[in-house]
């Protein structure tokens, strides 16, 4: 018979909205605890997503500049090397110390940490299958913050060495000489960036008539047109078909054009909500037709007791967004009162040059019918940016006609996931483009591009 441990509050998921949640709900006094099925805490966020794959995209950034860039900045270096395994070993070592953080803070805060995999049992019970099988959960509060998993095809199947997901492509020992990239989204866009500069030749094969759907439509075309100028090969509007394995080469099959031969094939059509073997239906627990479950504005499930947040739920796949739900929830079941802005979730693609966006874009807004003003700066005016030699892109701001609130904000250029903080921010507290355009911002700095943007609304852009 399992030993029963009681708690206030399960956590079934360790990543950046299940750890957030329980550490937050611990700092409010509940006895917390957080079941990981994975040996390390944090997630695929912090081990097989976004931390690993921005040291890889630092990485290679760094080992371009070097080949293509340093010279004209004075600095010559001479024949430079590629060391993959080293590149490799830094990412690992960041994504261990990132995940003994979590622990640490798991260990400050009194949160309770079980490893297995949790599966609802029953009212307010949680059974762990694995290492700490031997356990049952008992817990007035259920928190459901299993994340996601990389979306795969029918047709595609992937099996770890020629089909590869991101986490496959996180870890490759050689730089393939060929490489197709099935779908153009964020994922697929960064990884085509990390090993086109690696030296891979790259084909990005995207469904869509645009990459990055989604995002500003002025920006994801600028920024295709860079890409290709980076040596990528974007193939728009091709469907494919199969992907079958000849020797040591994939032959990726295409409606109405010749195949490819390549080295490898990554599969980046998207992610899907972790949602199986979670013990849902025998619970009660209702999901979607896209397998993802159902909520109310208070996270709560169709069972009592029962809340789930991040990937698992409605909205976007985003570490950030999963982050302020797990916050949200538990000040909801803490101090009854909880809150997430959806309209300031911002978004990132962390390719070179940055894309980033908040807020609407400029598609919504006309199909929505919402009469607005748009200031637009480029980077090529930008005295920091200029002596960066990063002057590729700009940021635009949009406004309402009448009231003049700002609605949305893209960047695409050198920091703009650091840049969009400050328009997420300004958003959040209902600033007009006049507020932001009368804020002082320090010379010579990449976010005097935002002012200006800022400005331009108005038609009093200073240095554009």
């Amino acid at each position: 018979m399992a030993d029963t441990k009681q708690h206030d509050l399960v956590v079934i998921g360790g990543g950046p909205g299940g750890y957030v949640a329980a550490i937050r709900a611990a700092q409010l006094g509940m006895n917390v605890a957080c079941v990981e099925q994975e040996p390390t805490l944090g997630g695929t966020c912090l081990r097989i997503g976004c931390i690993p794959s921005k040291c890889l995209l630092e990485d290679s950034e760094r080992y371009a500049e070097a080949r293509l860039h340093l010279a004209e900045h004075g600095v010559r270096v001479g024949e430079v090397e590629l060391d993959l395994p080293t590149m490799i070993q830094r990412k690992d070592r960041v994504v261990q110390t990132n995940s003994k953080g979590v622990e640490a803070l798991f260990k400050k805060n009194n949160v309770t940490r079980y490893t297995g995999h949790g599966r609802i049992a029953g009212n307010g019970r949680v059974r762990i299958e694995g290492k700490d099988a031997a356990t049952e959960l008992q817990a007035k509060h259920i928190i459901l913050a299993t994340g996601s998993r990389a979306a795969s095809l029918p047709s595609f199947p992937v099996d770890g060495t020629h089909v590869i997901t991101s986490t496959e492509a996180l870890s490759l020992q050689e730089v393939p000489r060929r490489l197709v990239v099935i779908g153009a989204g964020y994922i697929g866009m960064e990884m085509s960036s990390i090993w086109s500069r690696l030296g891979s030749e790259v084909t990005v094969l995207e469904y869509f008539d645009r990459i990055l759907i989604g995002l500003d439509e002025e920006m994801s075309a600028e920024a295709q047109r860079l890409f290709a100028r980076q040596g990528m090969d974007i193939q728009l509007g091709v469907r494919v078909t199969g992907v079958r394995i000849e020797g040591n080469e994939c032959v990726v099959e295409r409606e109405g054009a010749e195949p490819i031969r390549c080295d490898r094939v990554l599969m980046a059509v998207g992610r899907q909500p972790n949602t199986q073997d979670l013990g849902l239906e025998a619970a009660g627990v209702q999901v979607d037709k896209k397998g993802r479950i159902e909520v109310d504005d208070h996270f709560a499930t169709t069972v009592p007791g029962i809340y789930a947040i991040g990937d698992v739920i409605r909205g976007p796949m985003l570490a950030h967004k999963a982050e302020e739900e797990g916050i949200a929830c538990a000040e909801y079941l803490g101090t009854g009162y909880g809150h997430v802005n959806y309209d300031v979730i911002p978004g990132v693609v962390y390719t070179n040059p940055e894309i980033a966006g908040v807020g609407k874009t400029e598609e919504q807004l006309i199909q929505a019918g919402v009469k607005y003003k748009k200031g637009v700066f480029p980077f090529r005016a930008n005295g920091r940016a200029r002596t960066l030699g990063q002057v590729d892109g700009k940021v635009k701001v949009l406004a309402d006609a009448d009231t003049d609130r700002i609605l949305g904000v893209h960047i695409l250029g050198p920091r703009a996931g650091d840049l969009i903080a400050e328009a997420v921010a300004a958003m959040a507290f209902g600033a007009t483009s006049e507020d932001l355009a009368r804020v002082c911002h320090a010379h010579p700095t990449l976010p005097e591009a935002l002012k200006e943007a800022a400005m331009a609304v108005a038609g009093r852009a200073i240095h554009f």
